[in-house]
């Protein structure tokens, strides 16, 4: 059979494609003899059709460049599918109205373009703001703060190779947890009910999609007046047309003092960074995220400012060289010289107990492994439905033997290690997807951590091969467990998966193309990710920050650390474990207990994030209690409008102050 078809252009064409009488939540139900008998819709309706792929591909693009700034700025990634259904049903609707666009989308190539949109605005993502964004703050040196970052090439070929070995890995999951376990994987189900609202709800659509894009439309506005420097010259008091934050809390008191021209100075809360960031896109993503992470990160943010920065401050030690080194030098720079220290181990021992807590995910993963490999369809539309094993064995001994080529070529990890990693990650990347069919959390973190774990010990030496082993995990189960969901989506649409996967594989190749010429135009060096002087980075990269803590823990040892690091190491160890423990002894209390998560995450990074989340997250939640419906209904639209506005601008403002306004 053809894999790409034509769009519907006749009546008849398009009446066969309209949407399924039964809904996902119905089809949930289903076991895969139902499936196949009442749902599945075969080769009688288009679905991979080029305009959906070019679609997907254009959209995702655009998407990808909303994950890589918000991933650098907070180390979270954000699912781009619904964002993509919506923008993508009212821009067809507008191309209709116009007389551009000859006949409308179907739901199944709308289905489809959203797994192009997703591959390329989501999948591709870990793979910069962690490891390579990591890579290049470890090349920074007191004699070259910038750094030199990885060839092009080399970073082009690596992550598009790691896209596709994560996709074509979770080929032989699929059948066993979609088709017969029936695993939820809740953000795939939320996009196929919000593709079935959209073709039956249309002016409802369309209300959703106007308030994105006005709010896409306010976000863009803002870069241009506080990132684009058009006054460069040494006595403008700044470089933009308005400043980037302002010092609100000052009035509060503070702890400390700080050097003036050798005078001794009180601190203010704005010198820990406690302050308010004029950019919105951290605000709109703490209305997404909520309110439980969003406090705790500002109470992070807050115990670093008036407890453990300051007590840094106070913490003399002398070094190997005899030379006094302070826990905290300054306070600007507190979040990176302490908070880290305790920040990174309350993520690390949360994420791996709670991951290790999930046991039977665990053992239900190991067991079903082989039924979805070994098991063979016996109902002749599967033989020709599903993704053909080959295509797996194929894919694997491709994109692998490539993964374990580069890795040994440009990271001088051996090839037996690397033949280890790239087995290791088909067996954490299974369970991995599991998670996300149940719970709709990709452990991406804690994966990482057990990779880096284990060649903490094979290599310790090399805190690059620590850091890129770990990458092919976390990177790999990401693509992965994106591809399930969206594979989810469709079952419950009745798609054919054979040619969604084919989807998926398209939109790996713009999304990475995306992520890695966005990475070099919005952090040409590594004084954007490690700051200047006093001065917080314009993108602090969490999640890169945490890799590398982890990799230079195994490469220098504890002993030849401060002793208030050590401390903090010690204490954030605990403190995580601690947390976890209590949410699984009090579920019915877990809203008002400490997140780990937002706790640790407000100690490593920047002050002003934090309370820019707080902000969104109070907003989200008065606008909640005062008007529940619109809420329901605009909240994630705008949201999402105001990140996609300020991100895609942002990459085009700087790519003007670093390439046409550089001096």
């Amino acid at each position: 059979m053809a894999l790409f078809q034509s769009p519907p252009r006749t009546p008849e064409e398009l009446a066969r494609s309209a949407p399924l009488s039964i809904s996902p939540e119905e089809v949930l139900e289903m076991d895969e003899a139902t499936w196949y008998a009442k749902v599945y819709r075969g080769d009688d309706v288009p679905q991979l059709t080029f305009r959906a792929v070019i679609v997907g591909s254009a959209l995702g693009f655009l998407l990808a460049f909303t994950n890589l700034y918000v991933g650098l700025k907070t180390g979270w990634s954000l699912g781009v599918a619904i964002t993509a259904c919506i923008l993508a049903y009212a821009l067809w609707n507008g191309l209709m109205t116009m007389g551009i666009a000859k006949s409308p989308l179907t739901i199944l190539e709308t289905n489809c373009m959203q797994s192009t949109a997703s591959a390329a605005g989501y999948g591709t993502g870990s793979t910069i703001i962690s490891a390579i964004a990591a890579l290049l703050m470890l090349s920074a040196t007191p004699d070259n703060p910038a750094g030199h970052h990885l060839p092009i090439t080399v970073l082009l070929v690596w992550t598009f190779v790691l896209a596709v070995f994560g996709t074509v890995i979770a080929i032989p999951m699929k059948r066993n947890m979609i088709n017969r376990e029936r695993l939820k994987f809740p953000s795939g189900t939320a996009a196929a009910v919000t593709l079935q609202s959209l073709y039956s709800r249309g002016e409802v659509a369309m209300r959703k999609a106007r308030s994105l894009l006005v709010a896409g439309v306010f976000g863009a506005l803002v870069p241009p007046l506080i990132e684009l420097q058009v006054f460069r010259s040494p006595d403008a008091a700044r470089p933009t047309l308005l400043p980037s934050s302002s010092p609100i809390f000052d009035f509060l008191p503070s702890r400390g003092t700080h050097l003036v021209n050798g005078v001794a100075v009180p601190n203010r809360p704005s010198d820990w960074n406690i302050a308010l960031d004029h950019n919105p896109v951290l605000i709109a993503a703490g209305a997404i995220v909520g309110m439980r992470i969003s406090a705790w990160m500002m109470i992070g943010a807050a115990l670093l400012a008036w407890v453990v920065g300051p007590y840094g401050l106070e913490s003399p030690w002398v070094n190997s060289d005899n030379v006094t080194v302070y826990a905290t030098s300054v306070p600007s720079r507190a979040w990176r010289e302490i908070g880290l220290w305790l920040g990174v181990p309350i993520l690390v021992s949360s994420g791996l107990l709670a991951f290790a807590l999930q046991w039977r995910t665990i053992v239900a993963a190991i067991r079903g492994m082989g039924g979805g490999v070994s098991g063979v369809p016996t109902d002749p539309r599967a033989a020709k439905a599903e993704v053909p094993l080959s295509w797996f064995a194929i894919g694997v001994a491709v994109s692998g033997s490539a993964v374990v080529a580069i890795a040994a070529a440009f990271y001088s990890i051996p090839i037996h290690y690397g033949i280890l990693a790239v087995v290791m990650t088909f067996a954490l990347a299974l369970v991995a997807c599991r998670a996300t069919g149940e719970s709709d959390i990709t452990p991406i973190g804690p994966l990482g951590k057990i990779m880096q774990l284990t060649y903490g010990v094979l290599i310790p030496q090399s805190t690059i091969a620590n850091i890129m082993t770990a990458q092919i995990t976390a990177s790999s189960a990401a693509s992965s467990a994106d591809l399930l969901n969206d594979l989810k989506s469709g079952y419950l649409l009745g798609a054919d998966p054979r040619r969604q996967f084919i989807a998926q594989l398209s939109g790996t190749v713009t999304g990475t193309i995306a992520m890695v010429g966005g990475f070099y135009i919005l952090v040409p060096d590594a004084t954007f990710l490690n700051g200047v002087g006093d001065m917080p980075p314009k993108f602090p990269a969490p999640a890169a920050q945490a890799w590398k803590a982890v990799a230079e823990v195994f490469k220098h040892g504890l002993a030849n650390m401060h002793p208030v690091h050590q401390q903090a190491i010690m204490l954030g160890l605990w403190i995580g474990a601690v947390l976890v423990v209590l949410e699984i002894a009090l579920p019915k209390a877990r809203k008002w207990l400490p997140s780990p998560t937002g706790l640790g995450l407000g100690m490593v990074i920047p002050g002003l994030s934090p309370v820019s989340f707080f902000v969104g997250a109070l907003i989200a939640w008065l606008w909640q209690r005062s008007s529940p419906k619109t809420a329901e209904d605009y909240l994630i639209p705008v949201a999402s409008g105001v990140i996609a506005g300020v991100s895609i601008v942002g990459v085009i403002v700087a790519f003007l102050n670093n390439v046409v306004l550089a001096p």
